[in-house]
C-alpha cells in the first residue's frame, strides 16, 4: 500500500529536511533508494536522449534557416505554452498521481520525438514544422516538468530529497556531456533525423521503467480535493514567503537573458569561432563539464540559504559575461565551463530551496510557478536575445546574458542586507583579505 504524507501542516510550512552536511559515506544516499535507484538508473539514457535531441532541433532550424533569431523563435515556442498555462499544470500535479502523469507525458514525448524523426529522415521537414513541435512538446511539458520535481519527493521522502535534488541534476548534465557529442557526430554523419529517433526510444524506455516502480514503496501526498482559488491560493503562499518569492525573482531575470546558451552558442559556432555543428556541440559539452561538477558539489552542500541562491546567481552572471570578452576558442571554453558550474549551483540550490520551504500539499502548485518562470522564460529571451545578437552582435549578447542576471543579483542582495540589518565586514588573516556578511552587532550572517 502506497505511503502517504500528511496534509494537514500549516500553510506556510516547510518539509523536515537533513540540515548537516552529510559524511563521504552519504554523498549518493538517495541512491539506496530502490525506486530511485531504479528511476535513476534509465534517467541518464532519457537526459542523454533529450539533449541530444535539443542539440539537433536546434542545429536544423539553424541549417535551414541561417537564422540565429529563428532559432530564438524555436525557443520561444517550445516554452511558451508554460507561461500560457504553467499554473494549471501545477493544479493537475496536485490533483493526480504523479507517476500515472508521467506515464502520459513521456509517451506523447515518445510520439512527437518520432513524428520529428520521419519528417526530417525523408527530407521534408520545413522550419514551421519544428515550430509546430516545439510548442507541442512544450504543451507536455506544462505537466511533466512539474510532475517530474514532485515526484522525486515521492520517491525518496523528505530525508534525502535534496540528495535527490543534486543526483537528478548531475545525470541530467552527465546527459549533456554525453549528449551533445553524439549529437554532433550523428549530425556531422547522418543528419539530425537520428537524434530525435533515439529520443523516442528513450521516452518509450521511461514509460517502460515507470511501470517497474514500486508503488507501494512510494510516499505519495494525498491529491489536492477539487476547489476554487486553488491558483490564486499558490502565487499567495509562494508569494508571502521570502525565501521563495526572491529566489523566483531571480529565476525570471536569469531564465530571461543567462538560460539562452542555445541561441547564443549557434551564433558564436557560425559567426565569430567558425567551427559549424561539431564546435556547436563541443561548447554544449563543456558547460555541461562545468554543470556536472556544480552538480555533484552540490551533493556536499550542507544548507540551503536565500544568500547561496543570491552569491551563485552573481557568479553565474560574471561568468557568462567575461565570456562575451573571450579572445579565443581556448579561453571561451573554459569560461564556458565556469559558466556551467556556476549555473547549476544557482539552479541547484534553487530547486532545493523552493521545495524544501513548500508544504507538500501545495508543491505542486509552488513549483509549477517556478517552472513557469525558469522555462516560461527563455520563451521571451530567447527571441529577445536572437534579435540582440543579429542587430547589436554576439558579444553584446554574451554580456547582456550575464550582466542582466548579476545586476539583479545585486539588487536582491542589497534588498536583504538592508531588511536583515546586515553589512559586508572586511578582515586580513594570513595577509588575505577576506569577506564576510555580518550582522549590525558583528555576528555572522
Amino acid at each position: 500500500m502506497t505511503r502517504t504524507l500528511p496534509n494537514d501542516l500549516p500553510p506556510t510550512a516547510s518539509i523536515p529536511v537533513q540540515t548537516e552536511r552529510p559524511p563521504w559515506r552519504d554523498t549518493l544516499a538517495a541512491l539506496r533508494v530502490p525506486n530511485f535507484r531504479l528511476f535513476t538508473s534509465t534517467n541518464l539514457l532519457a537526459m542523454t536522449a533529450s539533449w541530444m535531441q535539443r542539440i539537433a532541433q536546434d542545429w536544423l532550424v539553424f541549417e535551414l534557416s541561417h537564422s540565429v533569431a529563428a532559432v530564438g523563435f524555436t525557443v520561444a515556442m517550445q516554452f511558451a505554452p508554460m507561461l500560457l498555462f504553467g499554473l494549471l499544470g501545477g493544479v493537475i500535479v496536485d490533483r493526480r498521481s504523479k507517476r500515472m502523469l508521467m506515464i502520459a507525458t513521456q509517451s506523447m514525448f515518445a510520439v512527437l520525438s518520432v513524428v520529428l524523426a520521419v519528417l526530417t529522415l525523408t527530407g521534408v521537414v520545413e522550419v514551421w514544422h519544428i515550430y509546430v513541435l516545439a510548442f507541442a512538446i512544450g504543451l507536455v511539458t506544462v505537466i511533466d516538468n512539474p510532475a517530474r520535481q514532485v515526484f522525486v519527493n515521492e520517491l525518496v521522502g523528505p530525508q534525502h530529497l535534496r540528495n535527490a535534488i543534486s543526483i537528478n541534476s548531475s545525470i541530467f548534465q552527465l546527459g549533456g556531456m554525453i549528449g551533445p557529442a553524439v549529437s554532433a557526430v550523428l549530425l556531422l554523419s547522418v543528419g539530425a533525423g537520428w537524434s530525435f529517433a533515439i529520443n523516442a526510444l528513450a521516452c518509450a524506455i521511461v514509460v517502460a521503467t515507470l511501470f517497474r516502480i514500486r508503488t507501494s514503496a512510494l510516499i505519495a501526498t494525498p491529491p489536492s480535493p477539487a476547489s476554487k482559488g486553488q491558483l490564486r491560493e499558490g502565487i499567495s503562499y509562494a508569494l508571502g514567503k521570502p525565501a521563495i518569492r526572491w529566489t523566483l525573482v531571480l529565476i525570471a531575470f536569469f531564465s530571461v537573458f543567462a538560460l539562452t546558451m542555445p541561441v547564443l552558442l549557434a551564433a558564436y559556432a557560425s559567426e565569430v569561432f567558425d567551427v559549424g555543428a561539431g564546435g556547436y556541440g563541443f561548447f554544449n559539452t563543456m558547460i555541461a563539464v562545468g554543470s556536472l561538477a556544480g552538480a555533484l558539489a552540490s551533493t556536499r552542500r550542507a544548507g540551503i540559504r536565500l544568500r547561496t541562491v543570491v552569491s551563485a546567481a552573481g557568479a553565474a552572471g560574471l561568468f557568462t559575461a567575461a565570456a562575451g570578452f573571450a579572445p579565443n576558442i581556448a579561453v571561451f571554453s573554459a569560461l564556458l565551463i565556469a559558466v556551467g558550474f556556476a549555473t547549476l549551483s544557482f539552479l541547484t540550490a534553487a530547486n532545493s530551496l523552493v521545495q524544501m520551504s513548500s508544504n507538500m500539499g501545495i508543491r505542486g502548485r509552488v513549483m509549477s510557478l517556478y517552472v513557469l518562470l525558469l522555462l516560461g522564460g527563455q520563451a521571451l529571451g530567447g527571441p529577445l536575445v536572437g534579435f540582440i545578437v543579429e542587430r547589436f552582435g554576439v558579444h553584446t549578447g554574451m554580456v547582456l546574458a550575464g550582466g542582466v542576471p548579476v545586476l539583479a543579483a545585486v539588487v536582491v542582495g542589497l534588498v536583504l542586507a538592508r531588511r536583515g540589518h546586515l553589512r559586508l565586514a572586511l578582515r586580513i588573516r594570513r595577509s588575505l583579505p577576506q569577506v564576510r556578511i555580518v550582522t549590525t552587532d558583528g555576528r555572522t550572517a
